[in-house]
């Protein structure tokens, strides 16, 4: 089975608050972007063993989210030994949730080649497991997301008029530690800003002044050629540009 995971971008993202576990509540607007994709090949294996091929990575593949996401069904149902070949395409550590996404597709894969009839739901659930924007994937389109981001719920939204364009500056990676370590939740801040849902539903050509990503004000600092990247988007006639999660890409919305 052949597949070509997509990413996502972020339409505002807030931390609202640190949690007792370490992880922060969020919210967002997860929107997919089907302008990249890794390539994913998931298939039965003759192998003593399940494995993974990785093309184009540099990290371990044992540790690959979309391995994990098989060895995650394997625990809970008896399919057969699988190979998976992942063709990375698009940027790791760019905030578009790449990894993510293959994760999320693997299991949508594994669950209709070995018949395992399992609702959305209860991937959802499994994807969630591995991260916190999997379970977005397992939808695929433009969701609300809370908690941890994988508190999901629909949020129709049209941009059918609009052209969006994703860039990353060469070379630029950003990991979410660190782009955590500098963020001030909303909690913790003197001056509290609007509340997401209700920026989104302001006309598109108001959102360059409400509708904010606070990791910028972390990873900016660091990494000033994202800011520029976003600058340029901004002179080149976007209605909006943001840097995408945890960054480093950066999207512009344009009028077609």
């Amino acid at each position: 089975m052949l597949l070509y995971p997509n990413v996502k971008i972020n339409l505002g993202l807030s931390i609202l608050r640190k949690r007792p576990d370490g992880f922060h509540d969020l919210e967002t607007l997860f929107v997919p972007y089907f302008g990249l994709s890794d390539e994913l090949e998931v298939l039965p294996s003759s192998r003593p063993e399940s494995s993974i091929e990785l093309i184009g990575g540099d990290w371990d593949p044992a540790t690959d989210l979309s391995f994990r996401a098989l060895k995650l069904i394997e625990t809970d149902f008896s399919i057969p030994k699988t190979h998976i070949r992942l063709t990375k395409r698009t940027p790791v550590g760019a905030g578009l949730g790449s990894g993510s996404a293959d994760a999320a597709f693997t299991l949508k894969a594994l669950n209709e080649l070995y018949e395992l009839k399992l609702s959305d739901e209860t991937l959802a659930q499994y994807a969630a497991r591995l991260g916190s924007d999997c379970a977005f994937f397992i939808y695929n389109r433009p969701m609300l997301g809370e908690g941890r981001g994988e508190v999901l719920r629909d949020y129709p939204i049209d941009l059918s008029n609009y052209e969006i364009r994703v860039e990353t500056p060469r070379g630029v990676k950003v990991s979410t530690k660190e782009a955590y370590s500098g963020v001030i939740p909303r909690d913790r801040r003197e001056s509290a800003r609007a509340a997401l849902r209700g920026v989104l539903e302001l006309p598109i050509e108001q959102w360059k002044e409400e509708l904010v990503n606070d990791f910028e004000d972390s990873v900016f600092p660091l990494y000033p050629e994202i800011a520029a990247l976003k600058a340029d988007f901004y002179e080149q006639g976007a209605v909006y540009a943001s840097m995408s999660g945890s960054g480093s890409a950066v999207f512009g919305i344009f009028e077609k």
